[in-house]
């Protein structure tokens, strides 16, 4: 059984910064694509950034040059850096892996989300 689990959420000033953490634990054969997506309060879930098996990345226009997405291969983990906040980035934020489950083939495995409040 996979599970992911997020950290690094909370309250911040407008033009501060955070960094969330996921951790994929359980019998996990490779990770693919890693990512993060968000949802405002009547808003559709958006990618937010997305590091590739490669670690190619893509990132929202919206988040170019503020957000940064890395990954550990080592421990199975990868965090999204976010400076310099803005309101609008107030969101729930949800990891994302592809992942590979020994013995199986893979899926899309999804984090429970944390709440990222930027409000001065």
């Amino acid at each position: 059984q996979v599970q992911l689990v997020e950290s690094g959420g909370g309250l911040v000033q407008p033009g501060g910064s955070l960094r969330l953490s996921c951790a994929a634990s359980g019998s996990i054969f490779s990770i693919n694509a890693m990512g993060w997506y968000r949802q405002a309060p009547g808003n559709s879930r958006e990618l937010v950034a997305l590091i590739s098996g490669g670690g190619t990345t893509r990132y929202a226009d919206s988040v170019k040059g503020r957000f940064t997405i890395s990954r550990d291969n080592a421990k199975n983990t990868w965090s999204l850096q976010m400076n310099n906040l803005k309101p609008e980035d107030t969101a729930v934020y949800s990891c994302y892996g592809f992942i590979r489950p020994d013995g199986s083939g893979y899926n899309a495995y999804w984090g429970q989300g944390t709440q990222v409040t930027v409000s001065s």
